[in-house]
């Protein structure tokens, strides 16, 4: 049953993610969900959420650990360096409120 509960979290999170939180790319503007990254990037930060460990530093860690492939994998990018500073800023304070709600 508590499998269930997470599973239910990190999709509602994800979602959050996902329609909030984006890359640019030349200037374009592709949401994590349109990118299908949102669910890994959700996987990833709630067990820092969970066990009351999120922080900046944290969060910085684990987008710099997701690889991004890029030109049909001719290139490999990691999630950071994609997002605008903003965005790195937003899924933060994202991801404390969500924390906070629980």
């Amino acid at each position: 049953m508590a499998n269930s509960n997470t599973t239910q979290e990190i999709e509602s999170l994800a979602a959050e993610i996902g329609e909030s939180i984006y890359i640019d790319v030349a200037k374009w503007h592709l949401y994590l969900a349109e990118a299908h990254l949102h669910t890994i990037v959700a996987e990833k930060v709630y067990p820092l959420i969970e066990n009351d460990e999120l922080s900046e530093a944290s969060v910085i860690s684990i987008l710099r650990q997701i690889p991004v492939k890029l030109g049909a994998g001719r290139l490999e990018v990691s999630l950071l360096e994609l997002l605008p500073m903003q965005c790195q800023v937003n899924l933060i304070d994202l991801l404390e409120k969500y924390q906070n709600n629980r």
